[in-house]
């Protein structure tokens, strides 16, 4: 009666720790993702702003001819941040989606084994 329980729980505990483990890769995976989108617009953003501060910092430029290049800097930012947060949106969307799938797997069936009789 032992064997058959230990056999029994231990096909459900080797279950649960995979199911755990690829629940565990899908969550880094997505955190991964969603960490490499926010590092390319923080890049882009970045340089953007560098660069008009150089052209500001020359002073060749006359400062109101300046204002609204500033202007569409700010304006660019905003949309890359935007569309950053909708792709992460998406990227949160498509990780709870595969959550989903993970947890609507069905536990393996215990095996019927015949009993022993005395």
């Amino acid at each position: 009666m032992t064997v058959r329980f230990d056999t029994f729980f231990t096909d459900y505990t080797r279950h649960f720790a995979d199911a755990a483990s690829r629940a565990n890769r899908l969550a880094l995976e997505s955190a991964e993702s969603a960490l490499d989108v926010q590092l390319r617009v923080f890049e882009s953003n970045t340089t953007a702003t560098a660069d008009f501060f150089g052209e500001l910092a020359q002073g060749s430029a006359n400062v109101p001819a300046l204002l609204p290049k500033g202007l569409q800097l700010a304006r660019d930012n905003l949309q890359r941040l935007a569309t950053a947060g909708q792709e992460i949106l998406g990227l949160g969307v498509k990780t709870s989606l595969a959550f989903g799938e993970l947890a609507r797997q069905p536990l393996p069936a215990a095996q019927a084994q015949p009993r022993k009789t005395r």
